[in-house]
């Protein structure tokens, strides 16, 4: 029989039917055949019969079929281009001095505690082979090999940081893998123009089943994790409908309801469905149409580097293989030498054919080997070990924490948003029993920490080796880190009572030092928000929620003029250390707080308690008064309704010069630096697409610039030795040079929320 393409050609398995081989013995003997109706629907729908999943030995042949090369053969170009894109730039070789700080005693967080970071110039050249199995990869050059430069430095990276990981990176060290054991080099690449047998050859359906399967179950399993209830009642997004891209639902719809209905409701719906929507050819349009325009919102509304435009990649996956040929066919004559091969696949001995196309071809009776059947067993374990990976934190307990595992394998990506409200890190020598305050992050460069038992270990560990150099002995640390997740209360994440450095950590047993979330106060996130939202734009809150026999110790600043605490539920007793006095508070009861001074919140209650803080900035409140009065006043003098000589400490205001900073009034010099920040912003908002272009070619050049150059310094240090140090620094000082356009690329990044005081 002939190969033939059935309509589902993109479904998980497709393109020709299989090989079915019968021994003396062996088959089907005495086994119905399957009625024309069954046969034909299942044909239609999956692309494959039943009977071709009936036994191994045709699952085998099955998997194994042949298939055309070309699909897979523009994805491996693309992915390749994406890695050497994204190794400059999520990966960190534009900053690689910056990120490793080498010589420098810093705090790492690796998988393995024995992983260490090589020396820098070490470090520049793994990243180089790196980019160059990348390289490989895109124009399918020693493809094997390039797949081996690319995934084992690549993995090396992953692993060396667990603050860098996300469900994205993730995915790339898996495309990698998969893609060394498949012939995606058998289709437009430099292999082929040097192999003949590998040129335009037939691959194992397999290389697609593979990764079909795999960007369906980033899809899905994303989708079960989103069926969270935070994500189904729109906590987990609750700012993002404020972004610019979601004005036009808003024309129908309130801010309120399209974060619900199409944030989350669509993010659902989308991450559910279209892995299904994609294997179907009926349903294959519609579903290109929507992924593709939600991986170009993402790709604006997040700094996730390559992840929307590699997801981009993957969507022709699912159309029949032969795609490229079909558009390469359409273009003219004379521009289809420069495109890849139109003309049919040859046969490939790393497929299995059917009895009719061996006779075809001439060739003789061979069933599947021992490659083939590896093949087929390599995409069933794997495919296994996908689906089950997602759901094996009840073996590795010690990286839960009030989410699952380590944020690297689950794909639950975007549905816990948290905010932090205050760090304290507090030492103690063992010896002499002194107490001391280290500042949050000291001796790293992450904030990751901070979620992670498993981080927060190896950063006590971390810090208890680097404090002996500063004369502690036998150091104690505690961590006093306050948390909301999803717009809950902000309460404790770890027992800030137990010393980290000799706590017991296991990655397969639960941290017992982990505080639990306070699920039983998430009702009280519609109440919060009402409270919010009935204050004034002057007004700040803050909700805390605490455990039994804790207490918190805070500082109000002076510039916090009013502020009160006020208790909605359970009892706390409230120590304001300078007068040694205590206050205990009922539900519903209120105090003012003095300013300048520090008091302690008692929980005495037998529940948790839950308050908050409500407080003016009262600094903040007279500068934007100051300001506004110099607006008004600058307003008048340009219209020429003032007719009096500005003095000339306020001349700035109207010329946006300085001069003298250090001479200049500070409430003046704050009006000159927010309208030249205004002003900046307005440009930017008005720039034409030419220059919001030249703009980014500008800052991406710069990048990929100090990459190159920093790259080659660190070459030639290891092939000839370092230079002398002022020489050194000029070529580093030559590598970081950037023009104005190329330093502002840093705009619009989103900071965290950190405050350890009110």
């Amino acid at each position: 029989m002939e190969p033939s393409r059935g309509r589902a050609a993109a479904a998980l398995l497709s393109e020709s039917l299989p090989c079915r081989r019968r021994r003396d013995g062996e088959g089907v003997r005495g086994t119905p055949e399957p009625t024309q109706q069954s046969s034909s629907w299942a044909k239609h729908l999956l692309g494959f019969e039943w009977a071709d999943v009936s036994s191994w030995h045709r699952f085998v042949c099955l998997l194994n079929r042949p298939t055309d090369p070309a699909s897979l053969g523009v994805f491996r170009f693309l992915f390749g281009l994406l890695m050497a894109l994204d190794i400059p730039q999520e990966r960190g070789l534009s900053y690689l001095d910056h990120k490793y700080l080498d010589g420098l005693e810093v705090c790492r967080f690796p998988l393995i505690n024995f992983l260490e970071p090589l020396p820098l110039d070490w470090m520049y050249l793994l990243y180089a082979v790196m980019l160059l199995g990348a390289l490989g990869i895109m124009l399918g050059c020693c493809y094997r090999l390039s797949c081996l430069l690319f995934m084992l430095p690549y993995w090396y990276v992953f692993l060396l940081d667990k603050t860098a990981w996300n469900n994205h990176s993730y995915l790339y060290g898996l495309l990698g893998f998969q893609l060394t054991f498949m012939d995606a080099n058998r289709y437009w690449s430099i292999d082929g123009l040097r192999h003949p047998r590998k040129r335009n050859a037939h691959v194992p359906l397999w290389n697609y089943t593979v990764l079909r399967m795999q960007i369906f179950i980033v899809y899905f399993i994303a989708g079960i994790k989103k069926l969270d209830a935070d994500w189904v009642e729109g906590y987990s997004m609750g700012s993002l409908s404020r972004h610019w891209l979601f004005d036009p639902f808003k024309l129908v719809l309130s801010e309120e309801m399209t974060s619900l209905l199409v944030v989350h409701g669509g993010g659902l719906v989308l991450d559910l469905t279209a892995g299904y929507l994609l294997f179907l050819d009926a349903t294959r349009p519609a579903a290109l149409v929507f992924v593709s325009y939600f991986h170009c919102m993402n790709s604006q509304l997040f700094s996730i580097g390559m992840f929307s435009y590699t997801m981009l990649a993957t969507s022709p996956l699912f159309c029949s293989p032969d795609w490229p040929r079909r558009l390469g066919a359409r273009f003219p004559a004379c521009l289809r030498r420069l495109l890849p091969s139109v003309e049919p696949p040859q046969p490939s001995e790393a497929c299995v054919y059917g009895k009719s196309e061996r006779k075809g071809r001439g060739r003789g009776e061979r069933g599947p080997g021992l490659r083939q059947k590896l093949g087929a067993l390599f995409t069933v374990l794997y495919v296994l070990e996908q689906l089950f990976l997602p759901y094996s934190h009840f073996i590795t307990q010690g990286y839960n924490n009030w989410t699952k595992g380590l944020y690297g394998y689950s794909w639950d990506m975007m549905v816990h948003s948290r905010s932090h409200q205050h760090v304290k890190i507090t030492y103690r020598d063992g010896v002499t029993g002194e107490l001391g305050y280290l500042n949050p992050g000291v001796f790293t460069q992450s904030r990751r920490w901070k979620d992670h038992a498993d981080m927060l270990k190896q950063y006590a560990t971390c810090l208890s080796r680097l404090l002996h150099n500063y004369n502690v002995s036998q150091p104690e640390i505690y961590f006093d880190i306050w948390v909301s997740i999803n717009d809950r209360f902000q309460q404790r994440l770890f027992d800030p009572q137990v010393d980290v450095v000799r706590a017991e950590w296991s990655p397969f047993r639960h941290t017992p030092w982990l505080k639990p979330l306070l699920v039983n106060l998430s009702p009280w996130r519609a109440k919060l928000q009402e409270i919010e939202s009935s204050l004034d734009n002057q007004t700040e809150v803050v909700f805390i929620a605490d455990f039994p026999g804790l207490h918190l110790e805070n500082f109000v600043s002076e510039d916090l003029g009013n502020t009160s605490l006020q208790l909605l539920k359970g009892e706390i007793v409230v120590e304001i250390i300078k007068e040694q006095r205590n206050y205990t508070l009922q539900e519903g009861d209120r105090m003012q707080l003095p300013p300048g001074e520090y008091h302690k919140v008692h929980t005495v209650s037998p529940e948790p308690s839950c308050y908050m803080y409500v407080y003016i900035n009262t600094t903040d409140v007279a500068l934007e008064r100051n300001l506004t009065q110099l607006q008004e006043l600058r307003d008048k003098v340009q219209n020429g309704s003032e007719t009096e000589p500005l003095p000339p400490e306020l001349q700035p205001i109207l010329d946006g010069a300085l001069g003298d900073a250090m001479q200049t009034d500070p409430v003046v010099r704050a009006f000159v630096q927010r309208q030249q920040r205004l002003e900046e912003l307005q440009r930017r908002r008005n720039a034409t697409l030419g220059e919001r272009l030249q703009r980014f070619a500008a800052r991406k050049y710069f990048l990929f610039r100090r990459s190159f150059l920093m790259t080659w310094i660190s070459l030639r240090n290891l092939a000839l030795g370092r230079p002398p140090l002022e020489h050194l620094a000029r070529e580093v000082a030559y590598a970081n040079m950037q023009q104005e356009a190329g330093a502002a690329g840093t705009e619009g990044v989103q900071k965290e929320t950190e405050r350890a005081e009110l």
